[in-house]
């Protein structure tokens, strides 16, 4: 398992970074916590559930792999911002790994250029 891994940049499972435990994820970029925050995942877009660009078949296959990675499972996170949801901007990891990165290394999203300056991983991948 480590091998799906090994070119995705690691970060230190640091016990002083702040981290938060994933009740669940809306979709494939947007997880609440227990305690009720809503996380939008940084630097990454994933196929939209609902409306007039929804491609429900690839948002569900994101959303049940963010699942899978993240929910009842405490990650660490790096707030960057608010955006005008009120929703907290964030990159998340898990152990050594990068959620954000991953789910672009599987193909369940992909790099939102206009935001990706937030994100160290994302530069060398536009």
């Amino acid at each position: 398992m480590i091998a799906l891994f090994k070119t995705l940049i690691t970060y230190p499972n640091d016990q002083t970074s702040p981290s938060v435990v994933i009740q669940n994820c809306y979709d494939g970029d947007t997880c609440t916590t227990i305690q009720g925050e809503k996380i939008r995942l940084a630097c990454i877009n994933t196929p939209e559930l609902r409306g007039k660009r929804a491609d429900p078949i690839r948002a569900k296959a994101a959303k049940d792999y963010l699942n899978d990675l993240v929910a009842d499972s405490r990650v660490i996170i790096r707030r960057i911002k608010k955006d005008r949801y009120g929703r907290t901007i964030a990159e998340l990891s898990k152990g050594p790994i990068n959620i954000q990165e991953q789910l672009v290394e599987k193909g369940f999203a992909s790099i939102y250029e206009r935001y990706a300056i937030h994100c160290e991983w994302s530069e060398n991948k536009i």
